[in-house]
């Protein structure tokens, strides 16, 4: 089965281009999420959260409600693009192939919907969020806030997170986006 948008932006009522991120901070017991409508150079939240799922319940029921989770998000929200950690090797290594797997649960739903895919470092996040790739957490949880005009930082931290990922996709794709050629 082959699943294709007709579309990966849409125009505003004043003609611009106008493009909703879903992105994920992925997980198996917290997927934060993030939707973000990007126009201009201008961020918007739609919406954002995470998907819990609780300690003892079998990975595969996990998974499940993740993919469950994530598909409501995106049948809800109905983004051009999904933004997501690349995963990188951590010292646990149960714990990355938890994430792994979580992982492509996430990418399948996303998939299955024609939802463009795009993959980031946790240093490419760092530097399109706080004109740093070394900063920490904190930093980037903060800018995040300035730059989406929120109160607060977003809780769980994961939703955080995931709102960083789609400000980085806005950040990295911006010329794709608003039609112009890419240097």
């Amino acid at each position: 089965m082959q699943l294709c948008r007709q579309t990966a932006t849409r125009k505003s009522e004043k003609g611009r281009v106008l493009v909703r991120v879903l992105g994920i901070d992925p997980g198996y017991a917290i997927v934060g999420w993030g939707v973000l409508d990007y126009q201009g150079n201008r961020f918007q939240p739609a919406g954002f959260g995470a998907v819990t799922t609780k300690a003892g319940v079998p990975l595969e029921q996990r998974l499940a409600q993740v993919y469950d989770g994530v598909a409501e998000v995106l049948d809800q929200y109905r983004p051009e693009a999904l933004s997501i950690e690349k995963l990188f090797y951590q010292h646990n290594q149960t714990t990355v192939i938890g994430v792994a797997e979580a992982r492509g649960v996430i990418l399948l739903a996303a998939a299955q919907r024609g939802v463009l895919i795009f993959e980031y470092t946790p240093m490419q996040v760092k530097q399109s969020v706080s004109g740093y790739g070394m900063a920490n957490k904190k930093q980037v949880q903060e800018m995040t806030r300035i730059l989406l005009h929120l109160d607060k930082v977003p809780k769980p931290d994961d939703t955080a997170d995931a709102l960083a990922m789609a400000i980085t996709h806005c950040h990295c794709s911006r010329s794709r986006i608003q039609g112009l050629p890419i240097r």
